[in-house]
């Protein structure tokens, strides 16, 4: 085996068999030092000079085995991707003696990668796919490219030749998981040999034009169904329910009013935030009119609210990538997060500012009445996953997937934190890692996409309590309180997303992966260790 220099692995630089041997200055062998050479300092390690420099192991660099061909797409096109382009296998001649279209087969590439992508799909499942179609109809020396907008692919037909290079940029994203699996579904054909490019371009156009499985207003119900099932995880009544649901009802047609007109997302969350808010302060203020609604949470109502807005999804990718090397799309999407919680917060805080000044009393001390009845908070928690999994288009067989998963996290984080006593961010992060195993092992189990088994599922464990109590709190001028509950919501949402992550390693890890024995190798652009 050699490297991408023509260097055999394991070997050091230098004459072939049988030549004389090497020398330094004077004559003296590559490692020793010449007569009034300095010393360099570092020790000796007794490996003779024919046997490679002292850096070198004297069992050479290990090599990264080509993957079998049963191992899953993702699996085996992570494992060739990193490996140097001189080493990876040369792929199946689909159609000997004919010639690849090589610009055709790039430009399907590209398009596939802007789904995934604009889907919320991980950058290193999108360069993954994106390599695993070029690879499948022949081209096996190509580096493809993700970073948050921007999509590249480069193709060298030799080390002689120039490369070919195209990109091509993501103008607008959007949540439709059904849209991701069929995506899946297609790459997974494409590397199966099972799908021409011809019968990939017309799938992909069908992909394209398939209209969403949910309409605007049945989301706008979904958006109502997760605020009320929210109101109700944190000790809400059902008049607490109804508000909540209403208001963020309310919010969701006005975000899409703000899109339809072309405002930035940054707006919308803004104005989609203070409708539950209002309601609020409404239901503080004027509570007591209605019977039997006497001592009822309104710090519930806002709570709720806030659970439907909270970007999960966009989270859950930054951390993910983030942790898999990927520093700028993880940077952009944690940009993008910040933004839209800033919106959050912006919206929240001006009715808040104008409710304490109408005398509205918001205590926080409402939120000691929470999981007094644990029964319905599971039953809340599994609606408010089913109504997320709706609001992010996820096939109707996921669903109950996705809603049982959403209930096992949230019966772990209530018997580590409410039963046991154990602390709520380790509590949080240990029901979200079982989320992210078991979304792991359904989509390995389907051959599609981890993010319609995970997002959905992550939803009861979001932060909102903790948000609304530190904003309200900066509206009452305690700046110390603030900053604790703000605090604490940071790092709730930080140990959702790790946790994601890490129950989505483990269950690589034990499940069977491709390659010889051994170690995993780490992620691309680290060294392995």
């Amino acid at each position: 085996m050699t490297d991408e220099h023509g260097t055999p692995d394991g070997t050091p630089d230098g004459p072939a068999d049988g030549g004389p041997p090497a020398s330094g200055p004077g004559g003296a062998a590559p490692g020793t030092p010449s007569p009034g050479t300095p010393s360099t300092g570092i020790p000796s390690t007794g490996v003779p000079a024919s046997q490679g420099s002292a850096f070198t192991p004297p069992e050479g660099f290990p090599v990264i085995a080509a993957p079998p061909e049963g191992a899953l797409w993702q699996d085996r096109m992570r494992t060739m991707l990193r490996m140097p382009s001189t080493e990876r296998p040369a792929p199946a001649e689909r159609h000997p003696g004919s010639t690849v279209p090589v610009p055709r087969v790039l430009d399907l590439t590209l398009r596939i990668g802007e789904l995934l992508l604009a889907g919320g799909e991980g950058a290193e499942d999108v360069e993954a796919a994106m390599f695993g179609v070029a690879f499948a109809y022949g081209l096996p020396r190509v580096e493809p490219t993700a970073t948050f907008t921007l999509l590249g692919i480069s193709y060298q037909p030799a080390l002689t030749e120039p490369p070919l290079t195209m990109s091509r940029t993501v103008r607008r994203r959007g949540t439709d998981y059904t849209r991701l699996a069929a995506v899946f579904h297609l790459v997974d054909g494409i590397t199966a040999h099972e799908v021409s490019l011809e019968d990939a371009y017309r799938r992909l156009a069908d992909i394209r034009r398939n209209r969403h499985p949910y309409g605007s207003w049945v989301l706008t119900g979904a958006a109502g169904l997760l605020a009320g099932a929210a109101s109700l995880l944190v000790g809400g009544s059902l008049i607490i329910f109804v508000a909540a649901a209403l208001a963020a009802m309310l919010g969701d047609r006005l975000a899409w009013l703000l899109a339809a007109r072309g405002l930035p997302e940054f707006y919308q969350f803004a104005v989609a935030a203070m409708p539950a808010a209002a309601m609020g302060v409404v239901v503080d203020r004027y509570a007591h009119w209605i019977p039997g609604a006497t001592g009822v949470q309104s710090s519930a109502v806002i709570t709720g609210g806030l659970f439907a807005l909270l970007p999960g999804r966009a989270l859950v990718a930054a951390v993910q990538d983030g942790l898999t090397g990927f520093y700028i799309t993880a940077s952009a999407r944690l940009l993008e997060v910040v933004y839209l919680v800033v919106g959050i917060v912006i919206g929240v805080t001006l009715i808040l500012y104008a409710g304490v000044g109408l005398g509205a009393d918001l205590n926080p001390d409402q939120a000691l009445r929470a999981y007094d009845h644990p029964w319905v908070q599971l039953v809340a928690a599994m609606v408010l996953t089913l109504a997320f999994a709706v609001l992010l288009q996820c096939e109707r067989g996921v669903l109950l997937l996705a809603t049982v998963n959403g209930g096992i996290a949230w019966t772990v984080f209530g018997v580590l934190h409410q039963q046991a006593g154990g602390n709520q961010v380790a509590s949080t992060a240990a029901a979200a890692g079982l989320v992210g195993l078991f979304g792991q092992l359904m989509a390995r189990y389907r051959y599609v996409s981890v993010l319609p088994y995970v997002t959905a599922a992550i939803g009861p464990l979001l932060p909102g309590s903790a948000t609304y109590f530190g904003l309200l709190a900066l509206t009452q001028h305690h700046l110390n309180q603030g900053l604790t509950q703000l605090t604490k919501a940071a790092a709730l949402a930080m140990a959702i997303a790790i946790g994601v992550n890490l129950g989505g390693e483990i269950a690589r890890l034990v499940l069977k992966t491709p390659g010889p024995p051994g170690p995993r190798r780490a992620a691309k652009r680290t060294r392995g260790f």
